[in-house]
This record gives C-alpha cells, sequence and structure tokens, in this order.
C-alpha cells in the first residue's frame, strides 16, 4: 500500500466525484492500484477547466479519503475509478508549498524551483510524513477548537494519537464537518433564514448531513447544510428536503405554525460559492430515500 496525491477539482470535467470515486486514465493505473486500502489526499490544480465557465482552481490540497477499491470504466477506454471512503475535507486548504518549502518532496528541484515534470503529474506517491503532514495542516483549525473546548483531554489524549486514527473517528469529523458546513452558511440556517446565538456567543445553527452517516455520506460541504435545531430533526426524519433548484418541499403533516418560519420565496439559501452548494447526487439521495416525495405541499 501507498499514499498519494489525486488531482481533481470539485467541479471537474473528468467523471470524478471526489466524495465517492475518482476517474483517471490507464496512465495512472499502477500508482493508483498501490493506493487501495491506503489514504489519499486531493489537490486542486489552478489550471481552468475547459469548460466555457470555467474557474481557476485553489492550487491547494483540500480534503483526504482513503480507497477501497478500482475498477475499469466500462463506458470509456483504458479509464478506470479509484473508489473511497471515509472522505473529509479540510478545514484550511493547504497551498502546495509554504515559502521555499513543499509538503511533497518530489516536486522541489535541487535549485529550489519547482519540478513542473512532477507536478504535471494527477497521481503521486507521497511518503507517510508527507501525508501525515499535509493533514494535520488541513485541520490545524480543528485541532485549536477542540483543544479549546476539552483542553486537558484533548491535549494529553487526542491531540497525540495518529493523525489518520483522529479522522476516522466520529468525533473530529463532525468537528471537522460542522466547522466547515456553518462557515459557508454564515452561521445562518438555509431554509429558514434565522441566526440565533446565546450570550456566550454559540449559535444555535447545526450543520446536517444530506446523505446521511449510516448511509456512507460523507463528510463533504456539498453533503451539508446548516438548518436550525427544528428543521434539522425535520430534514433528519423526512419532513422536510429540497429540489435541486433549492425549492423546499415539506410534508402536510408539518404545522402551519412551522411552515410560517421557512424562507418566504419557499427556496433555500445556499452558499454565495456554489462550489460548496448541495450536490444534486447527495440531495436526490434525500429526497427518494428520506423524504419519499409523496404526501407534499
Amino acid at each position: 500500500m501507498a499514499k498519494a496525491i489525486f488531482t481533481t477539482k470539485v467541479s471537474p470535467s473528468y467523471k470524478d466525484l471526489p466524495e465517492l470515486m475518482y476517474h483517471f486514465p490507464k496512465t495512472y493505473l499502477r500508482q493508483a492500484t498501490a493506493t487501495i486500502g491506503d489514504w489519499i489526499v486531493y489537490y486542486e490544480p489552478r489550471r481552468e477547466d475547459s469548460s466555457p465557465d470555467g474557474r481557476a482552481g485553489r492550487q491547494s490540497y483540500f480534503a483526504t479519503a482513503r480507497v477501497t477499491h478500482i475498477t475499469e470504466d466500462p463506458s470509456m477506454r483504458d479509464h478506470y475509478y479509484a473508489f473511497v471512503d471515509n472522505y473529509i475535507e479540510f478545514s484550511i486548504s493547504v497551498p502546495f508549498k509554504v515559502g521555499a518549502d513543499y509538503f511533497e518532496s518530489g516536486l522541489k528541484k535541487s535549485d529550489g524551483s519547482t519540478n513542473k515534470g512532477a507536478f504535471g503529474r494527477a497521481v503521486r506517491i507521497i511518503k507517510d510524513e508527507e501525508y501525515q503532514t499535509i493533514v494535520a495542516a488541513g485541520f490545524l483549525k480543528v485541532d485549536e477548537e477542540m483543544a479549546r473546548e476539552d483542553t486537558e483531554h484533548y491535549v494529553n489524549a487526542d491531540a497525540q494519537r495518529p493523525i489518520i486514527q483522529r479522522i476516522e473517528e466520529r468525533p473530529f469529523r463532525e468537528a471537522a464537518f460542522s466547522r466547515t458546513v456553518k462557515e459557508e452558511y454564515g452561521l445562518c440556517c438555509a431554509m429558514t433564514g434565522m441566526s440565533i446565538k446565546n450570550e456566550e456567543g454559540i449559535f444555535e445553527v447545526e450543520a446536517a448531513h444530506i446523505k446521511p452517516v449510516r448511509f456512507n455520506g460523507p463528510d463533504s460541504v456539498r453533503n451539508g447544510i446548516a438548518l436550525c435545531r427544528t428543521v434539522h430533526w425535520m430534514f433528519d426524519h423526512g419532513l422536510v428536503s429540497m429540489a435541486d433548484s433549492g425549492d423546499i418541499i415539506t410534508k402536510e403533516i408539518i404545522p402551519d405554525r412551522i411552515f410560517q418560519l421557512l424562507n418566504s420565496d419557499g427556496k433555500a439559501r445556499f452558499p454565495d460559492n456554489q462550489m460548496s452548494a448541495p450536490h444534486p447526487v447527495f440531495m436526490k439521495f434525500h429526497r427518494e430515500s428520506i423524504f419519499n416525495s409523496s404526501n407534499t405541499r
């Protein structure tokens, strides 16, 4: 097994869905196969998509996941899919270098410049310690927040464990997911527009998984939505959902008093950054498997 960098964009021109699968040509089959059972880091390049509305990428590492298996693409010759689980996004995008220091030693030439040949490879094997450093940098804010909330326990126990052990466990993953989703939604409920906080500055809004964790829903901002506690409960129990357009759909059982709290135009408010908006794949799952679109108003 080996750890590696998989280069992709959150909304790629390739048939990737980073939260679930990575699409690649046969050129990288040997390297990708070596990662089965091990962890990879996703990297988003600067180059723009080939589409007219393509955008420049962040040129940074943005998530990690574990490769489970590889299958051949039945519809595209000499192309494959690497399927992943345990996907989790960093709380901080990590640049490929800081000053003269590179996170991947293979990207630095002897004269200190960037090895563009190596940089151009979409799948790059990396050392275990390089993986650890990248992931630790990506979750720095989560570590800091968890330490503030439970300093003695976290410093003496959690923070001392290897990063892979921590990112496999729900408390850490929930903290990272919650932080990212609530930040992208401006600490505001997407379906009611409410943003309430107490005297200590703690906000009532929560981060909900669109495709639930019990169905292997990924810890991705695109599989998340910020909701107030009552709406979060209704969302998890299939009383409310949303169309791909953002239109809120509800069950008849919801009392009028609760219905009146929803946004007056009947639409959920998604992040200004469209790359963080709910992905249609996850919204469709929620409608079909959690909500069940019959008996709506």
